[in-house]
């Protein structure tokens, strides 16, 4: 770099596990200036986190990860603001506050927002989405007298906010479009497991069924909602959690490319000069097989950071996240997925299943190698290591099976499962052979 770039800082926008990863990273390596702006929250927080703060399991400080001196210990400047335009040809950005500042490097980290639903209603008081900081805040208020709340749309987050509803002994019914909850990732089976154990905690799960309408009183206070059956559920809170879309919006009058994310090359760079993107707002321009274009998980927006760093510190170095993994919670049931693995398997690819009661295990291998391709579990701890190292090896699905110990995180203190699932895969090929 050239002294003149010394002088201009890294701006990252975002203050996510990506955009912090990036900064943390580069700052091992570089004493260039780095500023980070947010106006989501001053410091970089636990976004997974924010369920058990309302729950009141942790205080809002407890999801910190640094100390508040972090920050000029390692002189990354915080602004607490947001950008309203990028010009990238002047290297420069325009803040909400009226500001401008010029960059030597932008890097675009600005994550996800609520996917919204294409209806009135979601502006009146008590219907809400939750994704950010502020959403947290507005959830305390609006649920503070709640007793019946209605929940919109399926997946991780609407089952958190259902989990957080419950901690309150607030009645919740579950308004799921499709035939089977989060039906797009879980198996059928899988499915089933969860939606049953849903109302093992007194969750109204109603499949199959979709939102029409939005009902508020004289004061703009929500009072129901209406079904596409012309059913009306009386409730005092409506959550959405369809989803969410990258945080792109003020992006679009400018010449970097999106599509529905900024879109990237392999070392996470868009098309304008000295302009990166990570995380939830990234799309990769060419995905490694088997993966997403937008994947916005923890791990992946970590990679990411980690990766650009490298980039930025001159030691040019291609985004290979390796083999897809994702892990979270049902109320008590531990999820997990490993590797390449869908919901409903390929006319090449071929499914195994086990359960018993809570618990259950995937397999997912090809039919015509048997080589195993991934796996996914409930209610069952398993090790990551292991199962990259099977990926890796390409290994088949009955060396799995055989060696199927080795995954087990807990074979001390919790029940085994392994002999079980082996004799019902023995019995399964001979019902096949």
């Amino acid at each position: 770099m050239n002294q003149l770039a010394k002088q201009l800082p890294i701006i990252i926008i975002g203050n996510g596990i990506a955009g912090t990863t990036l900064a943390r990273q580069v700052r091992k390596g570089s004493k260039q200036p780095i500023v980070i702006i947010s106006e989501e929250s001053d410091y970089f927080f636990s976004r997974t986190a924010l369920m058990y703060v309302y729950m009141g399991h942790l205080l809002w400080e407890d999801i910190l990860p640094y100390e508040k001196s972090f920050w000029k210990k390692n002189e990354l400047e915080l602004i607490s603001d947001s950008v309203v335009d990028v010009a990238t040809k002047e290297k420069t950005i325009t803040l909400k506050s009226g500001k401008k500042m010029a960059y030597d490097k932008l890097v675009l980290a600005t994550g996800s927002k609520p996917r919204r639903i294409p209806m009135e209603g979601d502006d009146f008081e008590g219907v809400q989405y939750f994704y950010h900081k502020k959403d947290l805040e507005l959830l305390e208020k609006n649920t503070l007298n709640s007793k019946k709340a209605v929940l919109i749309g399926g997946g991780l987050i609407g089952i958190e906010m259902a989990e957080m509803l419950r901690s309150k002994n607030i009645e919740v019914t579950f308004l799921v479009r499709e035939t089977q909850f989060w039906n797009q990732v879980l198996s059928p089976e899988e499915s089933q497991l969860v939606g049953e154990h849903m109302k093992t905690h007194q969750i109204d799960l109603s499949l199959n069924t979709t939102l029409k309408h939005i009902e508020s009183n004289a004061e703009g206070k929500v009072e129901a909602v209406f079904t596409d059956e012309g059913e009306r559920i009386p409730c005092d809170f409506v959550g959405i959690t369809i989803g969410v879309v990258p945080n792109i919006d003020f992006l679009l009058k400018t010449p970097i490319a999106t599509e529905q994310g900024i879109l990237v090359d392999e070392y996470l760079a868009t098309n304008e000069k000295d302009v990166y993107a990570i995380g939830d707002c990234a799309q990769l321009r060419f995905p490694p097989k088997g993966r997403k274009a937008i994947d916005p998980i923890w791990y992946t927006g970590r990679m990411m950071g980690e990766t650009l760093a490298q980039n930025l510190l001159e030691k040019p170095t291609k985004y290979a996240p390796g083999h897809a993994f994702n892990s979270s919670k049902f109320f008590d049931i531990e999820y997990q997925t490993y590797g390449q693995i869908q919901n409903i398997p390929s006319e090449e690819e071929a499914h195994f299943f086990w359960k018993k009661k809570t618990k259950s295990l995937r397999l997912a291998y090809s039919k015509k190698t048997h080589r195993f391709l991934g796996i996914s579990v409930l209610g069952i701890r398993i090790r990551h290591e292991v199962i990259a190292q099977w990926l890796d090896e390409k290994i088949t699905v009955d060396q799995v099976i055989d060696t199927l110990e080795k995954a087990n995180f807990d074979p001390e203190f919790f029940p085994a499962y392994e002999t079980e699932i082996q004799k019902l895969w023995k019995t399964s090929k001979t019902e096949c052979a």
